[in-house]
Order: structure tokens, then sequence, then C-alpha cells
């Protein structure tokens, strides 16, 4: 009996831990996206993580009659990558990042993560 019980509970880890692995730490996808730096801040009340926006280029209507711009919002985990991105805020960036399918409270506010930055320049 203590042997079924050791061999539940083990399957019952592995399981857990598969499923904490793809909630929180499995690439769901990985890609780049382009546009204007708007911001990149330290924020938090328990852990600081860096946030950003970047502006596409393109419109888009949300609601009927309205108009938009498309958003990126990002976190950045590297503090010499968001330094960077502090210091030229308002450039054209082409930032590489990683997509999860969930936020990590460390690890910042959205599941998209820029671990790289591609090319910087004054303006497109």
């Amino acid at each position: 009996m203590k042997k079924i019980i050791l061999i539940v509970v083990l399957l019952l880890l592995l399981v857990a831990s598969g499923i904490i692995y793809w909630k929180y730490f499995f690439v769901f996808g990985e890609g780049v996206k382009s546009g204007h730096l708007n911001y990149v801040v330290l924020k938090g009340d328990v852990f600081k993580t860096y946030e950003g926006k970047l502006i596409q280029e393109g419109i888009r209507s949300r609601t009927a009659g309205s108009i938009q711009s498309y958003e990126f919002e990002f976190s950045v985990v590297n503090k010499a990558i968001a330094e960077k991105m502090m210091a030229n805020s308002g450039k054209w960036f082409d930032l590489h990042y990683r997509e999860y399918h969930h936020v990590l409270a460390w690890r910042g506010n959205t599941t998209y993560i820029v671990d790289s930055i591609l090319s910087m320049r004054e303006d497109k």
C-alpha cells in the first residue's frame, strides 16, 4: 500500500511540475516588433520590473468611430537592455521578444518579455 501511495504522489508531483513549467516557463511564441519606443519605466510594489510600450505604425479602431495606434506593451528582464532603451526613448527600435502563457511577478507585468534589441535608429 505504501508503494502505491508513493507512486501516486510522485505522479502527481510530476504532473504538477509539468503544468507549472508549461504555464510559467514554456516559451509559447517569439518574434520581432518594430516601432517608436514610447517609454520604459522601472516600477512595482514588491518586485521592481522594467515595463515599456512600443508604438507601431498604422492605425486601428477598437470601437466604431475611433482611431487608435498599435501599441505593444512588454517587460524587460535584462537591466542593461532596459537602461539602453530608457536612454533612447522616442527612437525606432526592432525588438526581439518571447511570449509566455502567464505572468510571473518578478519577470514583469506582461506575458511579452523583450530579450534583445535587434536595431535602433533615429527614425524610420
